[in-house]
Protein backbone atom coordinates (compact mmCIF):
# COMPACT_ATOMS: atom_id res chain seq x y z
CA UNK A 1 0.00 0.00 0.00
CA UNK A 2 2.75 2.42 0.67
CA UNK A 3 4.49 1.31 -2.32
CA UNK A 4 0.94 2.18 -4.58
CA UNK A 5 0.88 5.69 -2.21
CA UNK A 6 4.50 6.66 -3.16
CA UNK A 7 3.32 5.89 -7.55
CA UNK A 8 0.01 7.45 -7.01
CA UNK A 9 1.05 10.81 -4.99
CA UNK A 10 3.94 11.28 -7.83
CA UNK A 11 1.99 11.10 -10.92
CA UNK A 12 -1.26 12.80 -9.72
CA UNK A 13 1.73 15.68 -8.80
CA UNK A 14 3.10 15.88 -11.99
CA UNK A 15 -0.96 16.24 -13.74
CA UNK A 16 -1.81 19.03 -11.05
CA UNK A 17 1.26 20.78 -11.36
CA UNK A 18 0.49 21.39 -14.99
CA UNK A 19 -3.43 21.08 -15.17
CA UNK A 20 -4.00 25.12 -14.34
CA UNK A 21 -0.46 26.17 -15.22
CA UNK A 22 -0.20 25.31 -18.71
CA UNK A 23 -2.69 26.84 -19.93
CA UNK A 24 -1.72 30.05 -17.62
CA UNK A 25 1.71 29.63 -19.33
CA UNK A 26 0.31 29.40 -22.95
CA UNK A 27 -1.21 32.90 -22.60
CA UNK A 28 1.76 34.41 -21.01
CA UNK A 29 3.22 33.23 -24.26
CA UNK A 30 1.04 35.18 -26.17
CA UNK A 31 -1.86 32.45 -26.92
CA UNK A 32 -5.27 33.88 -26.64
CA UNK A 33 -7.49 33.04 -23.47
CA UNK A 34 -10.13 31.66 -25.84
CA UNK A 35 -7.41 28.75 -26.85
CA UNK A 36 -5.35 27.54 -23.68
CA UNK A 37 -7.56 25.61 -22.36
CA UNK A 38 -6.87 23.51 -25.61
CA UNK A 39 -3.60 22.16 -23.84
CA UNK A 40 -6.23 20.27 -21.07
CA UNK A 41 -8.99 19.17 -23.49
CA UNK A 42 -6.20 17.33 -25.80
CA UNK A 43 -4.39 15.74 -22.31
CA UNK A 44 -8.18 14.87 -21.17
CA UNK A 45 -9.28 13.56 -23.95
CA UNK A 46 -6.30 11.04 -24.93
CA UNK A 47 -6.36 9.72 -21.43
CA UNK A 48 -9.73 8.73 -22.30
CA UNK A 49 -9.19 7.12 -25.36
CA UNK A 50 -6.16 5.26 -23.94
CA UNK A 51 -7.94 4.20 -20.89
CA UNK A 52 -9.96 1.60 -23.23
CA UNK A 53 -6.77 0.10 -23.95
CA UNK A 54 -4.98 -0.45 -20.87
CA UNK A 55 -7.02 -4.39 -19.73
CA UNK A 56 -5.75 -5.45 -23.09
CA UNK A 57 -2.01 -4.07 -23.02
CA UNK A 58 -1.87 -5.69 -19.10
CA UNK A 59 -3.14 -8.85 -20.37
CA UNK A 60 -0.58 -8.99 -23.03
CA UNK A 61 2.14 -7.10 -21.98
CA UNK A 62 1.55 -7.57 -17.98
CA UNK A 63 0.46 -5.08 -14.98
CA UNK A 64 3.76 -3.88 -14.28
CA UNK A 65 5.72 -3.35 -17.83
CA UNK A 66 2.30 -1.04 -18.60
CA UNK A 67 2.55 1.01 -15.23
CA UNK A 68 6.12 1.67 -16.10
CA UNK A 69 5.93 2.51 -20.02
CA UNK A 70 2.82 4.69 -18.24
CA UNK A 71 5.48 6.35 -15.46
CA UNK A 72 7.42 7.06 -18.48
CA UNK A 73 4.98 8.64 -20.88
CA UNK A 74 4.17 10.58 -18.11
CA UNK A 75 7.37 12.13 -16.93
CA UNK A 76 10.03 11.79 -19.79
CA UNK A 77 8.23 14.59 -21.78
CA UNK A 78 7.62 17.16 -19.21
CA UNK A 79 11.16 18.95 -19.15
CA UNK A 80 10.56 19.68 -22.60
CA UNK A 81 7.57 21.91 -21.86
CA UNK A 82 10.48 24.24 -20.84
CA UNK A 83 11.79 24.48 -24.48
CA UNK A 84 8.46 26.62 -25.87
CA UNK A 85 5.17 28.15 -24.58
CA UNK A 86 3.37 27.95 -28.07
CA UNK A 87 0.14 25.46 -28.10
CA UNK A 88 1.05 23.37 -30.49
CA UNK A 89 4.30 22.16 -28.64
CA UNK A 90 2.05 22.41 -25.27
CA UNK A 91 -0.36 20.10 -26.88
CA UNK A 92 2.14 17.65 -28.44
CA UNK A 93 3.65 16.67 -25.28
CA UNK A 94 0.94 17.02 -23.34
CA UNK A 95 -0.90 14.43 -26.08
CA UNK A 96 2.34 11.74 -24.65
CA UNK A 97 1.16 12.50 -20.84
CA UNK A 98 -2.57 12.25 -21.45
CA UNK A 99 -1.58 8.69 -22.45
CA UNK A 100 0.78 7.82 -19.50
CA UNK A 101 -2.02 9.71 -17.09
CA UNK A 102 -4.50 7.03 -18.77
CA UNK A 103 -2.22 4.10 -17.60
CA UNK A 104 -1.88 5.57 -14.09
CA UNK A 105 -5.28 6.18 -13.14
CA UNK A 106 -7.05 2.60 -14.38
CA UNK A 107 -4.05 0.41 -13.19
CA UNK A 108 -3.82 2.73 -10.02
CA UNK A 109 -7.10 2.08 -8.75
CA UNK A 110 -7.08 -1.73 -9.89
CA UNK A 111 -4.32 -2.21 -7.74
CA UNK A 112 -5.98 -0.32 -4.79
CA UNK A 113 -8.41 -3.00 -4.62
CA UNK A 114 -5.79 -6.01 -5.07
CA UNK A 115 -2.95 -4.86 -2.66
CA UNK A 116 -5.38 -5.11 0.36
CA UNK A 117 -7.19 -7.80 2.03
CA UNK A 118 -10.67 -7.90 0.29
CA UNK A 119 -12.24 -7.11 3.68
CA UNK A 120 -9.87 -3.72 3.47
CA UNK A 121 -10.71 -3.33 0.27
CA UNK A 122 -12.28 0.02 1.12
CA UNK A 123 -9.83 1.51 3.32
CA UNK A 124 -7.16 0.56 0.76
CA UNK A 125 -9.50 2.45 -1.57
CA UNK A 126 -9.89 5.39 0.36
CA UNK A 127 -6.17 5.69 1.18
CA UNK A 128 -5.66 5.53 -2.79
CA UNK A 129 -8.56 8.61 -2.85
CA UNK A 130 -6.23 10.35 -0.07
CA UNK A 131 -3.18 9.91 -1.94
CA UNK A 132 -5.20 11.58 -4.84
CA UNK A 133 -6.33 14.39 -3.49
CA UNK A 134 -3.38 15.87 -1.40
CA UNK A 135 -1.14 16.56 -4.55
CA UNK A 136 -4.28 18.17 -5.71
CA UNK A 137 -4.69 20.86 -3.25
CA UNK A 138 -1.07 21.48 -2.79
CA UNK A 139 0.48 21.56 -6.51
CA UNK A 140 -2.52 23.14 -8.44
CA UNK A 141 -2.06 26.34 -6.83
CA UNK A 142 1.51 25.81 -6.75
CA UNK A 143 2.17 24.96 -10.24
CA UNK A 144 0.09 28.23 -11.55
CA UNK A 145 2.89 30.40 -8.67
CA UNK A 146 5.60 29.15 -10.84
CA UNK A 147 4.76 29.74 -14.07
CA UNK A 148 3.19 33.17 -12.92
CA UNK A 149 6.62 34.19 -11.19
CA UNK A 150 8.98 32.85 -14.49
CA UNK A 151 9.63 29.96 -12.77
CA UNK A 152 8.22 27.54 -15.68
CA UNK A 153 11.60 25.49 -15.99
CA UNK A 154 11.26 24.60 -12.67
CA UNK A 155 7.82 23.26 -12.85
CA UNK A 156 8.99 21.33 -15.93
CA UNK A 157 11.28 19.51 -14.06
CA UNK A 158 8.92 19.22 -10.67
CA UNK A 159 6.42 17.69 -13.53
CA UNK A 160 9.17 14.75 -14.14
CA UNK A 161 8.29 13.44 -10.67
CA UNK A 162 6.65 10.25 -12.30
CA UNK A 163 9.84 8.74 -13.57
CA UNK A 164 10.78 8.52 -9.48
CA UNK A 165 8.07 6.33 -9.28
CA UNK A 166 9.59 3.23 -11.11
CA UNK A 167 11.51 2.37 -8.24
CA UNK A 168 8.00 1.31 -6.51
CA UNK A 169 7.28 -0.83 -9.61
CA UNK A 170 9.04 -3.97 -8.44
CA UNK A 171 7.65 -3.64 -4.82
CA UNK A 172 3.88 -3.98 -6.36
CA UNK A 173 4.77 -6.83 -8.79
CA UNK A 174 5.61 -8.45 -5.92
CA UNK A 175 2.53 -7.85 -3.69
CA UNK A 176 -0.58 -8.50 -6.65
CA UNK A 177 1.95 -11.63 -8.11
CA UNK A 178 -0.97 -14.34 -8.58
CA UNK A 179 -3.94 -12.22 -8.12
CA UNK A 180 -6.81 -13.16 -11.29
CA UNK A 181 -6.61 -9.83 -12.61
CA UNK A 182 -2.94 -9.92 -12.90
CA UNK A 183 -2.43 -12.88 -14.70
CA UNK A 184 -4.89 -11.80 -17.24
CA UNK A 185 -8.19 -9.81 -18.06
CA UNK A 186 -10.55 -12.21 -18.06
CA UNK A 187 -14.32 -11.32 -18.84
CA UNK A 188 -13.16 -8.19 -19.86
CA UNK A 189 -16.48 -7.09 -22.05
CA UNK A 190 -18.81 -8.59 -19.06
CA UNK A 191 -16.62 -7.12 -16.46
CA UNK A 192 -16.73 -3.80 -18.66
CA UNK A 193 -20.61 -3.91 -18.78
CA UNK A 194 -20.77 -4.99 -15.03
CA UNK A 195 -19.40 -1.76 -13.91
CA UNK A 196 -21.52 0.12 -16.21
CA UNK A 197 -24.08 1.35 -13.75
CA UNK A 198 -22.33 2.34 -11.10
CA UNK A 199 -19.92 4.82 -13.46
CA UNK A 200 -23.00 6.48 -14.32
CA UNK A 201 -23.82 7.38 -11.36
CA UNK A 202 -19.89 8.77 -10.86
CA UNK A 203 -20.14 10.43 -14.43
CA UNK A 204 -23.41 13.05 -13.20
CA UNK A 205 -21.76 13.69 -9.64
CA UNK A 206 -18.49 14.33 -11.98
CA UNK A 207 -20.62 16.28 -13.98
CA UNK A 208 -21.97 18.44 -11.56
CA UNK A 209 -18.49 18.78 -9.54
CA UNK A 210 -16.82 19.94 -12.81
CA UNK A 211 -19.20 22.74 -13.31
CA UNK A 212 -18.66 23.82 -9.45
CA UNK A 213 -14.60 24.00 -9.95
CA UNK A 214 -14.77 25.67 -13.12
CA UNK A 215 -17.89 28.73 -13.06
CA UNK A 216 -17.85 29.24 -9.27
CA UNK A 217 -14.89 31.16 -9.38
CA UNK A 218 -15.69 32.74 -12.66
CA UNK A 219 -19.20 33.74 -11.16
CA UNK A 220 -17.85 34.92 -7.33
CA UNK A 221 -14.38 35.90 -8.84
CA UNK A 222 -13.89 38.68 -5.97
CA UNK A 223 -12.63 38.78 -2.50
CA UNK A 224 -11.93 35.13 -0.77
CA UNK A 225 -15.19 33.17 -1.14
CA UNK A 226 -14.69 31.11 -3.55
CA UNK A 227 -11.41 30.24 -2.51
CA UNK A 228 -12.49 29.38 0.61
CA UNK A 229 -15.12 27.36 -1.04
CA UNK A 230 -12.86 25.44 -2.95
CA UNK A 231 -10.77 24.51 -0.36
CA UNK A 232 -13.79 23.49 1.89
CA UNK A 233 -14.95 21.53 -1.20
CA UNK A 234 -11.30 19.85 -1.82
CA UNK A 235 -11.15 19.12 1.88
CA UNK A 236 -14.46 17.35 2.55
CA UNK A 237 -13.82 15.06 -0.81
CA UNK A 238 -10.85 13.88 0.39
CA UNK A 239 -12.16 12.98 3.79
CA UNK A 240 -15.15 11.45 3.52
CA UNK A 241 -13.43 9.32 0.39
CA UNK A 242 -11.48 7.92 2.40
CA UNK A 243 -14.21 7.42 5.16
CA UNK A 244 -16.16 6.10 3.18
CA UNK A 245 -14.18 3.25 2.50
CA UNK A 246 -13.99 1.88 6.25
CA UNK A 247 -17.42 2.57 6.41
CA UNK A 248 -18.52 0.23 3.63
CA UNK A 249 -15.88 -2.30 5.05
CA UNK A 250 -17.79 -2.29 8.23
CA UNK A 251 -21.77 -2.27 6.85
CA UNK A 252 -21.33 -3.22 3.24
CA UNK A 253 -22.18 -0.69 0.11
CA UNK A 254 -26.41 -0.63 1.01
CA UNK A 255 -27.38 2.35 1.33
CA UNK A 256 -24.09 4.58 1.76
CA UNK A 257 -24.15 5.16 -2.24
CA UNK A 258 -27.43 6.88 -2.36
CA UNK A 259 -27.07 8.58 0.75
CA UNK A 260 -23.58 10.07 -1.12
CA UNK A 261 -25.74 11.23 -3.67
CA UNK A 262 -28.27 12.64 -1.88
CA UNK A 263 -25.42 15.07 -0.10
CA UNK A 264 -24.51 16.14 -3.56
CA UNK A 265 -28.02 16.84 -4.33
CA UNK A 266 -28.43 19.17 -1.21
CA UNK A 267 -24.95 20.70 -1.38
CA UNK A 268 -26.05 21.76 -5.30
CA UNK A 269 -29.20 23.15 -3.96
CA UNK A 270 -27.13 25.03 -1.32
CA UNK A 271 -24.84 26.49 -3.45
CA UNK A 272 -27.26 27.63 -5.93
CA UNK A 273 -28.94 29.08 -2.94
CA UNK A 274 -25.52 30.69 -1.70
CA UNK A 275 -24.70 32.28 -5.16
CA UNK A 276 -28.48 34.59 -4.61
CA UNK A 277 -28.15 34.54 -0.88
CA UNK A 278 -25.57 34.52 1.84
CA UNK A 279 -21.82 33.52 1.78
CA UNK A 280 -22.25 30.99 4.77
CA UNK A 281 -24.76 29.15 2.28
CA UNK A 282 -22.32 28.96 -0.52
CA UNK A 283 -19.94 27.83 2.22
CA UNK A 284 -22.16 24.91 3.78
CA UNK A 285 -22.93 23.82 0.01
CA UNK A 286 -19.38 23.88 -0.83
CA UNK A 287 -18.87 21.58 2.17
CA UNK A 288 -21.79 19.10 1.82
CA UNK A 289 -20.74 18.75 -1.83
CA UNK A 290 -17.64 17.48 -1.57
CA UNK A 291 -18.52 15.14 0.90
CA UNK A 292 -20.93 13.72 -1.38
CA UNK A 293 -18.49 14.12 -4.48
CA UNK A 294 -15.57 12.30 -2.58
CA UNK A 295 -18.11 9.02 -0.95
CA UNK A 296 -19.54 8.63 -4.65
CA UNK A 297 -15.95 8.00 -5.64
CA UNK A 298 -15.13 5.43 -3.45
CA UNK A 299 -18.03 3.85 -3.63
CA UNK A 300 -19.07 3.26 -6.92
CA UNK A 301 -15.48 2.29 -7.94
CA UNK A 302 -16.24 -0.35 -4.82
CA UNK A 303 -19.82 -1.63 -6.40
CA UNK A 304 -18.05 -1.58 -9.85
CA UNK A 305 -15.46 -4.12 -8.64
CA UNK A 306 -18.09 -6.06 -7.09
CA UNK A 307 -20.03 -6.22 -9.96
CA UNK A 308 -17.31 -7.40 -12.20
CA UNK A 309 -15.54 -10.16 -10.03
CA UNK A 310 -11.73 -10.61 -9.29
CA UNK A 311 -11.01 -10.95 -12.99
CA UNK A 312 -12.74 -8.20 -14.27
CA UNK A 313 -11.55 -5.18 -12.05
CA UNK A 314 -8.81 -4.05 -14.44
CA UNK A 315 -11.79 -3.48 -17.07
CA UNK A 316 -13.60 -2.65 -14.52
CA UNK A 317 -11.27 0.35 -13.08
CA UNK A 318 -10.91 1.23 -16.88
CA UNK A 319 -14.53 2.30 -17.57
CA UNK A 320 -14.90 3.81 -14.05
CA UNK A 321 -12.02 5.65 -14.92
CA UNK A 322 -13.46 7.07 -18.80
CA UNK A 323 -16.72 8.02 -16.49
CA UNK A 324 -14.82 10.40 -14.48
CA UNK A 325 -12.84 12.48 -16.60
CA UNK A 326 -15.49 12.37 -19.10
CA UNK A 327 -18.04 13.89 -16.37
CA UNK A 328 -15.58 16.22 -15.41
CA UNK A 329 -14.70 17.51 -18.81
CA UNK A 330 -18.60 17.49 -19.87
CA UNK A 331 -18.71 19.58 -16.88
CA UNK A 332 -16.41 21.85 -17.70
CA UNK A 333 -17.98 22.39 -21.30
CA UNK A 334 -21.67 21.99 -21.16
CA UNK A 335 -22.79 23.31 -17.87
CA UNK A 336 -21.14 26.44 -19.26
CA UNK A 337 -23.25 26.40 -22.38
CA UNK A 338 -26.33 25.75 -19.87
CA UNK A 339 -25.22 28.78 -17.07
CA UNK A 340 -25.21 31.12 -20.23
CA UNK A 341 -28.82 30.48 -20.78
CA UNK A 342 -30.31 30.41 -17.54
CA UNK A 343 -27.77 31.60 -15.04
CA UNK A 344 -24.80 29.75 -12.88
CA UNK A 345 -27.62 29.51 -9.73
CA UNK A 346 -30.41 27.39 -12.05
CA UNK A 347 -27.35 25.25 -13.38
CA UNK A 348 -27.12 24.32 -10.23
CA UNK A 349 -30.21 23.54 -9.29
CA UNK A 350 -30.97 21.56 -12.37
CA UNK A 351 -27.04 20.14 -11.79
CA UNK A 352 -28.97 18.88 -8.27
CA UNK A 353 -32.00 17.24 -10.35
CA UNK A 354 -29.89 15.15 -12.31
CA UNK A 355 -28.07 13.76 -9.25
CA UNK A 356 -31.60 13.12 -7.75
CA UNK A 357 -32.47 11.27 -11.29
CA UNK A 358 -29.44 8.69 -10.79
CA UNK A 359 -30.32 8.09 -7.01
CA UNK A 360 -32.22 4.88 -8.13
CA UNK A 361 -29.30 3.49 -10.14
CA UNK A 362 -27.60 4.38 -6.92
CA UNK A 363 -29.30 1.89 -5.07
CA UNK A 364 -29.67 -0.35 -7.71
CA UNK A 365 -26.07 -0.73 -8.53
CA UNK A 366 -25.03 -1.05 -4.22
CA UNK A 367 -27.21 -3.63 -4.30
CA UNK A 368 -24.60 -6.08 -4.76
CA UNK A 369 -21.93 -3.75 -3.47
CA UNK A 370 -19.45 -5.25 -1.22
CA UNK A 371 -19.63 -7.72 1.40
CA UNK A 372 -18.16 -6.52 4.93
CA UNK A 373 -17.03 -10.26 5.08
CA UNK A 374 -15.27 -9.97 1.75
CA UNK A 375 -17.26 -12.36 0.13
CA UNK A 376 -17.16 -11.10 -3.89
CA UNK A 377 -19.70 -12.01 -6.15
CA UNK A 378 -19.78 -13.73 -9.43
CA UNK A 379 -19.68 -10.97 -12.34
CA UNK A 380 -23.13 -9.69 -13.54
CA UNK A 381 -24.06 -9.42 -17.21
Amino acid sequence: MRALVGVTALGFASYCLTLASLPTYAVLGGSSAATAGLVTAVFLLVTITVQGTVPALSARFGQMPVLGAGLLAMGLPSPLYALDDGLPWLCLLSAVRGAGFAVLTVLGSTLAAQVAPRERRGEAIGIYGLAIAVPNLVAVPLGVALVLDGHETVLAWLAALPVVGLVFVPVLGRAVAGHPAAVASTRGRTAALAALLPSVVLFAVTLAGGGVVTYLPIERPEGSTVTVALILFGVTAALARWRAGLLADRLGGRGLLAVSVGAGVAGMLLLAAGLVGATGVLLAGAAVFGAGYGAVQNLTLLAAFARAGEGGTTSASAVWNAAFDAGTAAGAALLGLLAAGVGLPWTFVLSAALLAAVLPLAVVCAGRGVDPRGETPEPLP
